[in-house]
């Protein structure tokens, strides 16, 4: 590699994200390395002699590849998401290693999330169902308008403050919770924005805190025919008490582009594979969506993930991100 071009590997880089990072990368004067493969203690030897490198979301990254890493010389490392919780970031800081994150289009997740509300207060994978069999009575239960609802959204950074907004122009009446509230949001305690919402959507980080945020006892305390959505991370939710409270008609529906477990069977072909029995039973559920953690992916928020990317590394190298 030319010693006065800025260096980047890039881990876990499948095609398209491939194609960007080559186009972007030349505008910036950044030389990338890129590899399909996601980072291992076996592949780190790909990163000797650049600081930065750059990782997917969807492969954890484990303390010996960071201390690998940190071994051939790497000080930084930019994870293509908003979560860090595929990082042990408190490791990679003990042996040296800054971690930092991207910000993509809020709207992509945002759009995803306002879509998969709308297709379960309509039963539309039921009614979609029905009609792929050349039956196309009405549903047996009527939709609801989303003008008519309480949603309660959990976690108001760009992406929940995007959702708000969308909802609004909907109609519908919006509560929040935040242990950062913004202007303009009527924020209650979470306890009870379960108790009053139709729908329920999960926008915040997690965190050893968060984890199974909506546990047994806060499913059990919202309202009946009560609907999730899940477009955050996986374990924000008990996947166990989730399915049970599906499967005994106390909650409406759900719509999960994350779950609990995801590692190894979302981005996979899993035909004639065995999966999950909790995810077998979500999906033969007509009232539950569930879709591979792809409420991001867009052309837009693809391009700001490349773009963010390989700025991090060059504002570490000059300084403006500390090491």
């Amino acid at each position: 590699m030319d010693e006065s071009a800025v260096g980047i590997t890039v881990y876990g880089c499948g095609a398209d994200e491939a194609a960007l990072f080559s186009e972007v990368a030349a505008r910036f004067g950044v030389t990338p390395i890129v590899t399909d493969a996601p980072l291992s203690v076996g592949n780190v030897g790909l990163a000797a002699g650049t600081r930065c490198v750059s990782v997917g979301h969807k492969t954890g990254v484990s303390r010996e590849a960071l201390a690998a890493l940190r071994r051939v010389g790497v000080r930084y490392l930019s994870t293509r998401s908003v979560g860090y919780d595929h990082i042990d970031v408190e490791y990679a800081a003990r042996v040296g290693i800054s971690v930092g994150n991207v910000a993509y289009s809020p709207d992509s997740v945002a759009d995803f999330t306002l879509m998969v509300m709308l297709m379960l207060v309509r039963e539309a994978k039921a009614l979609l169902r029905r009609a792929d069999d050349h039956d196309y009575r009405l549903n047996d239960v009527r939709g609801k308008e989303l003008r008519d609802l309480t949603v309660g959204v959990v976690g108001t950074g760009r992406i929940g403050a995007a959702v708000v907004g969308r909802l609004r122009g909907f109609g519908s009446r919006v509560v929040a919770c935040d242990s950062r509230p913004r202007g303009g949001i009527d924020y209650v305690g979470l306890d009870e924005l379960l108790r009053v919402s139709d729908i329920v959507t999960l926008h915040t980080p997690l965190t050893a805190e968060t984890r199974h945020l909506l546990d047994r006892r806060r499913i059990e305390l919202m309202k009946p025919g009560a609907f999730v959505v899940n477009t955050g991370r996986g374990p924000l939710l008990d996947t166990a008490a989730l399915v049970e409270a599906l499967e005994d008609g106390r909650l409406g529906g759900a719509a999960l582009d994350v779950l609990e477990g995801e590692e190894g069977v979302f981005y996979a072909d899993c035909r004639g594979r065995a999966v999950d029995d909790l995810l077998l039973r979500l999906q033969k559920l007509p009232n539950v969506l569930v879709s591979p953690h792809t409420a991001y992916y867009t052309d837009h928020a693809l391009g700001d993930i490349v773009e963010h990317s390989i700025v991090n590394c060059l504002e570490f190298e000059s300084g403006k991100q500390h090491d």
